[in-house]
């Protein structure tokens, strides 16, 4: 089976010895057909010289191409991790604290492992011109490489609120799962050679506060899965136009708030019903279906299994 290098062996230049590496925080989930991260977060030894640095994983197993995935991995440095997170004060987030004794300077890594059968539903099919993300999201390769990336502007927004932020139980693994796939997105465009400077077609986007709404669209929409939103409903929250939110949630994160939100919603029933056992009948009301087979519909359509066959697994 391929291996791929150790990024913080990358990032730090030379192998990193396990007596060196002291914990202080440590978290993995794994969502069948999904998503697998894990997020371990070690004290910086103050004489480490640490890159920042991405890496994309590209595994193909031959003898059992359902068992193929892609892997992202990051390390980064310079952080600061609170060991009373729950009551984290200002001064600690602001880093004007350095003597405290709660304050922890990290390295941090990060691993995103997607699986084949959640990546596929995205290429398009051969017959139509493909792209290196197409073939990569296809698993046409058929020899393993990894191949490492810089960290964009993007890309470290997400792994900074990966790192810090305040969600817990189901909800955290909403979030987790959405903003894992930003990093998959931004990943990808720095692969096939994006210019990272964002030039919008809707030109309203150049204004932050409007780019600020847009993006608390998508947060609300993460904060009410169970609880269906209207365009017009989720418009006057943020105070925007419908005709805006609608083109501006499309250019800034590829797809229209409908699949991204039919996304998220199926997401997180693969978690209810999956990690934590919930019944078909209870998740399909959890999730607002007026009826269980609307809902088995979509979730077969999202996922290629019906419900029942998930809890089998």
């Amino acid at each position: 089976m391929y291996q791929a290098p150790d990024i913080l062996t990358l990032a730090y230049k030379q192998p990193v010895m396990q007596e060196q590496l002291v914990p202080v925080q440590e978290k993995e989930r794994q969502i069948p057909g999904s998503v697998q991260y894990t997020i371990r977060r070690y004290r910086k030894n103050s004489q480490w010289n640490v890159d920042d640095m991405g890496m994309l994983v590209y595994n193909f197993r031959k003898e059992e191409p359902a068992q193929s995935y892609v892997e992202l991995r990051f390390c980064v440095a310079g952080n600061v991790y609170c060991r009373k997170k729950e009551i984290e004060c200002d001064s600690c987030k602001l880093n004007a604290t350095p003597g405290c004794s709660e304050r922890v300077d990290t390295v941090d890594v990060l691993s995103f492992r997607f699986e084949s059968v959640h990546l596929t539903q995205f290429a398009r099919p051969r017959k139509l011109e493909n792209t290196i993300s197409d073939d990569l999201l296809a698993f046409r390769h058929k020899s393993s490489f990894s191949k490492t990336l810089s960290l964009c502007g993007r890309t470290r927004l997400v792994l900074e609120a990966l790192l810090n932020h305040s969600y817990t139980d189901s909800i955290e693994n909403i979030f987790i799962n959405a903003q894992s796939q930003m990093l998959l997105l931004y990943s990808l465009e720095c692969m096939i050679g994006e210019k990272e400077v964002e030039v919008f077609q809707c030109k309203f986007l150049a204004n932050e506060a409007d780019r600020s709404k847009i993006a608390q669209a998508r947060e609300i929409l993460l904060q009410h899965i169970g609880e269906p939103l209207t365009i017009k409903e989720l418009s006057r929250k943020v105070a925007i136009n419908e005709c805006y939110l609608k083109k501006g949630f499309k250019e800034m994160f590829g797809t229209t708030i409908f699949d991204f939100y039919q996304g998220q919603r199926m997401e997180h029933a693969r978690y209810l019903l999956y990690e934590k056992g919930l019944s078909v009948t209870d998740v399909s009301v959890m999730l607002g279906y007026s009826s269980i087979s609307h809902f088995s519909t979509a979730f077969k359509r999202h996922t290629g299994l019906k419900p029942c066959e998930l809890l089998l697994h």
